[in-house]
Formats: structure tokens, C-alpha cells, sequence
């Protein structure tokens, strides 16, 4: 008998696909650096990167409803970065029906200073 994934698996493998080929190259999205992060060093960009991919810091304060689809991580020269996933339908036009469906949603994972929030 086969389950079928969670919210919070399909949304971890999302995040870990960054900079490494996994499961979550199947599912359908894109990474998105507000500017304020686009202006920090490389090195920062890059420690971010892995920062939001490897976040495992999940709680009922900052996931209540246990989607693993936020995160807020401190970073050196950044200060407090947010990052988030939302789910829009495939043409990016409007919030998908139904996120657990890779067929009908495109995830859109933003990373941004708190500020910015």
C-alpha cells in the first residue's frame, strides 16, 4: 500500500533541490531573491541558499499547519532572512486549488530580508 506525500515532504524535497539533483526536480517551481538579497556578497547569496535548503528548524510557532512552506533564518551580513513558498496554478496567474497536486501548482519559493516582510 502506497502513501501518498505530504504537504511538508513534497515542500522539503522542493527546498532541497536547491543546488542538488533530487525528487524535487519533478516538482514544478522556481527560487526567487528579492533585491535586497540580490545585493548582498556572493558568498552570502550562496550561504543562504543552503541555509533555506537545509532548515529543519519547524515548529508549531512558525508552522502551524505543518507545510514546512516558511522559515526564518539569521545569516551574518543579512540579519534576519524570511523565506516562503506559496502555491499558484501553473501559469503562475493565480493560487493553485489544490498544492499537493504537481500537476495544478507551481511553487514559488522567495527569500527576503525580515524587513521586507
Amino acid at each position: 500500500m502506497s502513501t501518498s506525500p505530504t504537504l511538508a515532504q513534497i515542500n522539503d524535497a522542493f527546498r532541497a533541490r536547491i543546488g542538488v539533483p533530487t525528487f524535487g526536480d519533478a516538482i514544478p517551481g522556481r527560487f526567487v531573491f528579492t533585491q535586497s538579497i540580490q545585493a548582498l556578497s556572493p558568498e552570502a547569496q550562496i550561504e543562504l541558499w543552503v541555509l533555506v535548503r537545509d532548515f529543519d528548524d519547524f515548529s508549531e510557532d512558525n508552522d502551524p499547519y505543518g507545510e514546512h512552506d516558511f522559515g526564518a533564518i539569521e545569516h551574518p551580513e543579512a540579519g534576519t532572512v524570511f523565506w516562503k513558498i506559496d502555491y499558484y496554478d501553473p501559469t503562475l496567474s493565480i493560487g493553485s486549488e489544490d498544492p499537493l497536486d504537481l500537476s495544478k501548482t507551481c511553487r514559488v519559493l522567495t527569500v527576503l530580508l525580515a524587513e521586507e516582510w
